[in-house]
């Protein structure tokens, strides 16, 4: 139906065009011929301004062009006197219609042209399959990663259940502590390899011009590991779990600012130093941005829950973090960007029950204890059970104030590849061992409060094309208590804080958006499993991987 009403529309419009730009016409009828011409252009032009082919400004200004020109026009004839009408060499009377020059011509022709495609083109005209406009409003992202890793475990490391000092105190609980039967929980000197996917979809809706949604999911082998979305192969080809990763509204009044509620990406200008790179957030986050002449400034700031108040099961525990900002701009698109933040938890700190607790608290021990879902390894822990208690539910004994400064060099033309160095340091405020020991009873006479990485890149920050490459070295150590353990890197010394050493990296790109990369991680121990304690323990890990993004 819209195929025949273009056709139609496109026909009135040749006829117009015809009508009002022939270029000269000898008329074999009478003047009154001509006024009807002229009457019948004006009804096709105004036949096209109402079908919406033409705007009342263009048509106008079409009628403008085709007027007669003033100077060239006939004198009128003197008051009274009749006016002696033109004939040619063959005796017949002559009728003129302004010329239009062909410049004129063409133009009109090609605004219209542009304007018929543009309406053809937004209503789908002749399209039966057209898709709904709700659709042009979606855009799509996905990536896919296969892994082979391998594991060496240095054979020296500290057999595993003999780091747990008096019961009381650890930083590796899973490496440290015997299960109900008296065996190791854990594994620090055989050797293993594992193979591995992470597949990820997001879909991000745009609501208004100031609204946006979106959610993505992805593998996981639980919903208990909230820094990474692997899942590992070796089910018994059994189906593969799928969760909720992100789930979000962001609302941006304008171009400078905006609010972010759900769960939603790493609001924070940062590296995996604190937070690992497949860590979500839960909460809200407000982020705002300023150029000026120094460079283009940015702030961040947000609350994020990590469990909710339920008086008698669970104490409220939570994150607020802020950040500012500035990214620098040099020559050549040279950049240099820094970040300074603040990142306090609440309620997170243990203190060590009573036995009064125990008798008539529906939440004790639980209320402070730092469950094994969530930690991985590293921080500080001790023993939160009354004297008299036999279980063992165990605690973090420092509070975690974290001051960040992130900093990255971005050099694009040195070498004729980007090269981009990156320094983090990390430092938490609230660890003292003073007040450790007022809260635990034991004197810390080790443990690191402070962090850093330094690394050095090469070569596009992403592959995207057959060809392309990149490299990078990395420096990295990490004290024991400078960050939250449950949140930073997962894979450096198979995951958490007390660990320093190198990671090697670099990629390939085997066709568009498909690459491959090789990373090799080496890890050593800085500080005991057990505070006064002697134990060592260090990993090499091998990572492959084949890498798809949509």
């Amino acid at each position: 139906m819209k195929k025949t009403v273009l056709n139609l529309k496109m026909s009135a419009l040749a006829v117009a065009l015809g009508a009002a730009l022939s270029p000269v016409v000898q008329a074999q009828t009478a003047a009154e011929e001509l006024q009807q011409l002229r009457a019948t252009t004006q009804a096709l032009i105004n036949t096209l301004v109402e079908s919406g082919l033409l705007t009342r400004e263009k048509a106008a200004a079409m009628m403008r062009q085709v007027q007669p020109n003033a100077a060239s026009a006939p004198k009128p004839a003197a008051a009274g006197a009749a006016a002696a009408p033109e004939t040619g060499a063959d005796g017949k009377r002559v009728v003129r219609v302004p010329f239009v020059p062909e410049s004129v011509r063409r133009e009109m022709r090609e605004q219209i042209k542009g304007e018929v495609l543009s309406q053809a083109k937004t209503e789908r005209w002749g399209q039966p399959d057209a898709y709904p406009d709700w659709l042009s409003r979606l855009s799509f992202e996905g990536d896919f990663r296969a892994r082979a890793e391998t594991v060496s475990l240095g054979q020296d490391n500290t057999a595993p259940g003999n780091g747990f000092r008096g019961g009381e105190y650890t930083r590796a609980a899973d490496l440290a502590l015997n299960n109900t039967g008296g065996l190791p929980n854990g594994n620090t000197q055989e050797d293993f390899d594992r193979t591995r996917v992470r597949a990820r979809f997001g879909v991000v809706a745009k609501v208004n011009e100031q609204v946006t949604s979106g959610v993505r999911l992805t593998t996981g082998s639980s919903t208990g590991s909230p820094t990474s979305t692997n899942q590992t192969m070796g089910q018994s080809f059994n189906k593969y779990a799928v969760v909720l990763d992100r789930a979000y509204v962001q609302v941006k009044p304008n171009a400078s600012w905006g609010v972010t509620a759900g769960r939603m990406a790493n609001p924070f200008y940062s590296t995996d130093l604190v937070y690992a790179e497949d860590l979500g957030f839960e909460g809200f986050a407000v982020a705002a941005q300023h150029k000026w002449i120094g460079g283009d400034g940015f702030a961040s700031a947000g609350y994020f829950p990590l469990t909710e108040n339920r008086p008698g099961t669970s104490a409220s525990r939570s994150m607020v973090g802020v950040q500012m900002g500035n990214a620098f701009k040099m020559g050549n698109r040279d950049e240099l960007k820094l970040g300074l933040g603040l990142y306090t938890y609440q309620g997170i700190t243990a203190s060590r029950e009573t036995e009064e607790a125990r008798l008539t608290r529906p939440d004790y021990a639980v209320r402070y204890e730092y469950s094994s879902a969530l930690r991985q390894r590293g921080n500080t822990l001790f023993r939160v059970n009354s004297q008299l208690d036999t279980a063992t539910n165990l605690g973090l004994a420092s509070e975690f104030k974290i001051l960040n400064l992130t900093t990255s060099l971005s050099l694009n033309h040195l070498l004729g590849q980007p090269v981009v160095l990156t320094a983090d340091f990390v430092k938490n405020l609230g660890f003292d061992t003073k007040k450790i020991q007022a809260r635990t009873g034991f004197a810390l006479a080790d443990g690191k409060d402070a962090g850093y990485m330094l690394r050095t890149a090469f070569g596009p920050a992403q592959v995207h094309h057959q060809g392309q490459w990149n490299a990078s070295l990395a420096y990295r150590y990490l004290g024991s208590d400078a960050v939250l353990d449950a949140f930073t890197n997962s894979d450096f010394g198979l995951g958490g804080t007390n660990n320093k050493g190198w990671i090697l990296q670099t990629s390939y790109g085997l066709y568009k958006n498909t690459w491959v990369s090789a990373r090799w991680l080496s890890a050593n121990q800085i500080d005991p499993f057990a505070p006064g304690s002697t134990t060592k323990f260090s990993s090499d890990i091998l990572q492959l991987d084949l890498n798809a993004r949509f």
